[in-house]
């Protein structure tokens, strides 16, 4: 097991090096300067888009596609994630979240609009989009080798990372500790309702995605300020030592990955790598569902589904690191993830509350990303096989990885979950890279409508 462990370390400290930090970095940067920043100008447009109706090609409305990708977005990462990474990377890695986060708005923003763009129709008459359709139908077929490479990572990271391990083992291990129920019986609970509502494919996931997802936002986030709020002197010290630390070259935290000393590059590695986990920008999932909205314009959908990474990050993350550092409990303590937070939320709120609140959080937040994750690998599946047989072979694997998840250990978990991220990140950033154009191009033609008010519609639509 230590052998295992110290390949997987080596392995994600590898594909988390600087070339992969540059390349989701530099992409980020590169769209907010020639979007001219649109993550911060355009954003109450984005957020009006949101909830105007339109009617246009798709399966779901644009709302159902973001409570989708918010749904598998805010999953345990937002939570336990948070956590783990401040006790790697110390309250330095929080910073680096935001960067990421602030940078890969432009990054979810590209990827959507690309997605809505070069969608197709599946055999079944279903909405099949992504970086494989962007890839293929926009640089080419030469390039159908890399759109393969992408679904491929695509399948690994939904059963092995992002999609089953993470999520489950969050449920049972804060479940088990808080309500003191059996890890194989919550297992059986898990597996029985993600076969339940993965059975009615898109449409069942979404129904369930906009019913839970309002709801688990403002039961998670009340709580979260309601802390703040009661332990709102120790605010200021929290965001000071966020960036002090964010750019120490070394800093000292007891406890913190067993050694006390965290590097700088340890505090950006680690915020970069649990900021895509949380938001999934530039990692090339979210854009599959986006493609799916019923809309007559891939600007829109853009928008709309760059506000998903305000919402997970910008937000969640940072309420869940706040009340975390302010709590005093990540210095000295050597505690594991769900641990901490857990005891900093219970620290904050009287008679225990605080373990219900998280455990329920996690309950919601990561059984919506077992859904979305659901949908994510069996589009690639589609792409992969050119046909939609295999959907039902994976939907079996992948509830098999999901009965499997409760009884594994939390370090490799999220060791391969950062690695099989990687994976699906250079692809998809290539091609991103490789479609910068189109991108800049049909912003530019929207924008410059949208001030004509002459706006046609029909010009994105379904490739036949």
């Amino acid at each position: 097991m230590d052998t295992i462990m110290t390949l997987l370390e080596s392995f994600q400290a590898f594909i988390w090096g600087p070339p992969t930090l540059v390349l989701l970095m530099g992409t980020g940067l590169y769209f907010t300067i020639k979007l001219r920043g649109i993550q911060l100008f355009k954003f109450p447009k984005a957020l009006r888009s949101i909830f105007e109706k339109e009617e246009g090609a798709g399966d779901v409305s644009a709302f159902a596609t973001l409570c989708t990708t918010l749904a598998a977005d805010i999953g345990t990462g937002s939570i336990v994630g948070v956590a783990t990474a401040l006790r790697i990377g110390g309250p330095g890695a929080m910073f680096w979240m935001w960067v990421s986060a602030f940078l890969g708005m432009t990054t979810k923003y590209a990827e959507a609009l690309l997605a809505v763009k070069f969608r197709v129709k599946d055999e079944n008459g279903q909405i099949a989009g992504g970086p494989m359709y962007y890839i293929q139908n926009g640089m080419g077929k030469k390039y159908i080798w890399l759109a393969k490479l992408f679904a491929f990572f695509g399948v690994i990271t939904a059963l092995l990372g992002c999609g089953t391990f993470p999520q489950v083992n969050a449920i049972t291990e804060s479940v088990n500790m808080t309500f003191n129920i059996p890890i194989w019986v919550i297992g059986v609970v898990v597996t029985v309702l993600t076969a339940i509502v993965t059975i009615g494919g898109i449409q069942s996931i979404s129904k369930v995605a906009q019913f839970v997802v309002p709801f688990m936002a403002i039961f998670f986030i009340g709580g979260s300020f309601v802390i703040l709020c009661w332990n709102y002197e120790a605010i200021p010290g929290a965001f000071g030592e966020i960036i002090r630390c964010a750019f120490a070259k070394q800093s000292v935290l007891g406890g913190a990955a067993g050694t006390g000393v965290i590097t700088l590059m340890t505090a950006i590695r680690t915020g970069v790598a649990r900021g895509v986990y949380t938001n999934e920008a530039g990692l090339g999932s979210s854009p599959i569902v986006a493609a799916a909205a019923k809309t007559n314009s891939c600007v829109k959908q853009g928008l709309i589904s760059m506000t998903s990474v305000f919402f997970t990050t910008l937000v969640t993350c940072t309420m869940t690191g706040l009340v975390i550092i302010s709590s005093g409990l990540l210095d000295g303590s050597n505690l594991s993830g769900s641990v901490l937070v857990t005891q900093a939320y219970n620290a904050g709120l009287p008679f225990g509350i605080g373990k219900y609140l998280v455990a329920i959080g996690i309950i919601f937040f990561s059984f919506t990303t077992i859904l979305g994750w659901n949908y994510y690998g069996e589009r690639c599946v589609v792409y992969l096989t050119g046909n939609t047989k295999g959907i039902k072979p994976f939907k079996v694997i992948y509830i098999v990885a999901i009965a499997l998840a409760p009884f594994l250990t939390l370090e490799p978990i999220w060791l391969l979950a950062d690695i099989t991220n990687a994976l699906m990140i250079i692809p998809n950033l290539v091609a991103l890279i490789g479609l910068r154009k189109v991108v800049i191009n049909e912003t530019n033609h929207y924008f410059d409508n949208l001030a004509k008010r002459t706006i046609p519609l029909g010009k994105n639509t379904v490739v036949q």
